[in-house]
């Protein structure tokens, strides 16, 4: 298990200051509203004095920082000055990509250049859903492509909207083949696309809100691997190698379904991930966990399971309500970016059960663009 990460209060203080402190330069004695639910910051007079991190082996400060207290002084020509237009942002590559689910999917560019905006960097993969009745999404996929970006394409095999019991869609029928035409068309038509495509078939199986979970809709042991194996095949003989399979359950938790069942294999696997939600106390059976709390198990599953794979969190957010969400953003950036087989980090960008948005607060959003921007980064 990766060693746990503490940033103190203050060393997250200072990035939320970092962020919010030059806009702060522009007058004096003024508000101005900035994004989020009726969120004011007062702006300081023309002495600003920067928060100091504390430095620990196990702080996002080198310990061999310089510590010392900074004092800004503003000066009269920068007051008067316009300030000057702010760069576009761009897509990083970087060794923990980032990502983001919102929405309108990979096609919605207002929703994704509000996320750059957001977090000063253009997502470099794009989270999209579609279910057993839709066709390829060309048009999502271009889009995500022409802005730099790949999509994940999550295939759920079920009709939306129709509950746990489909038994037309009972992972044995996939396997058996009753789908063979439908998911033959999928296959050729990325083929034949061509462009890059992560696609995660069947996600969260070990859990039990979703009929291709084994124990529900008549599914059993074995059931689950056996349907992603004829899926896969299916498209290996198409010639989908274009295709990069990404095998996605949610984090472990007392009673989900053990893991080593339901592991396709290292020759149908190519990227494996886990979906983790800090429900904070928003939810009456909730509470607050910490990044290394909510991942560092199921990590460690990931790496026992497939040795030698890259590793995304392919869904992940947290509630306001319990802690400190600005905290918890910084904390979860590092933590990730901390561990070289951790390649990509989705932010699932809804205002859902919770509001799960990293504007769902100022200090939020400040926290994690903040910390993405001084991740380690060539």
């Amino acid at each position: 298990m990766p060693r746990r990460v503490l940033l103190s209060a203050a060393a997250v203080a200072s990035a939320v200051s970092l962020v919010l402190a030059p806009a702060a330069e522009a007058a004096k004695d003024r508000t101005t509203t900035v994004a989020g639910p009726s969120k004011k910051i007062s702006k300081p007079t023309e002495q600003v004095a920067d928060p100091v991190p504390e430095a620990s082996a196990e702080s996002p400060v080198s310990p061999s920082a310089d510590l010392t207290a900074t004092t800004t002084t503003v000066a009269p020509s920068v007051m008067t000055a316009a300030a000057a237009p702010a760069a576009e942002p761009q897509v990083r590559t970087c060794p923990l990509r980032f990502g983001v689910g919102t929405p309108g999917g990979p096609a919605a560019g207002g929703e994704l250049a509000e996320v750059a905006s957001l977090t000063g960097e253009k997502p470099s993969i794009v989270l999209g859903y579609k279910d057993f009745r839709q066709p390829v999404p060309y048009w999502e996929l271009e889009q995500a492509r022409s802005a730099g970006a790949t999509t994940l394409l999550t295939w759920e095999p079920w009709i939306w909207g129709g509950g746990l019991d489909q038994p037309a869609y009972a992972l044995d029928r996939i396997a058996a083949g009753d789908h063979d035409a439908y998911i033959t068309d999928w296959a050729t038509r990325l083929a034949d696309w061509g462009g890059p495509v992560m696609l995660r078939f069947g996600h969260e199986m070990n859990g039990n809100w979703y009929p291709w979970a084994e124990g529900v809709n008549g599914n059993g042991a074995g059931d689950y691997v056996a349907a992603y194996r004829h899926v896969h095949d299916i498209f290996t003989a198409a010639g989908a190698d274009n295709v990069e399979w990404v095998w996605n359950p949610n984090v472990p938790y007392w009673g989900s379904t053990p893991l080593d069942g339901l592991y396709p294999g290292a020759d149908y696997v190519d990227t494996v991930a886990l979906d983790g939600y800090n429900w904070g106390t928003s939810q009456s059976w909730s509470s607050w966990q910490q990044p290394w709390e909510l991942f560092g198990w199921g990590l460690a599953e990931m790496r026992r399971l497939a040795p030698g794979k890259e590793i995304i969190v392919a869904e992940t957010a947290s509630a306001e309500a319990g802690g400190s969400k600005a905290e918890w953003n910084a904390h979860l950036v590092y933590y990730l970016a901390d561990q070289p087989d951790v390649t990509g980090l989705v932010w699932f960008h809804y205002n859902k059960e919770t509001d799960w948005r990293i504007s769902s607060s100022a200090s939020s959003a400040a926290a994690l663009a903040h910390q993405l921007s001084v991740r380690p980064c060539p």
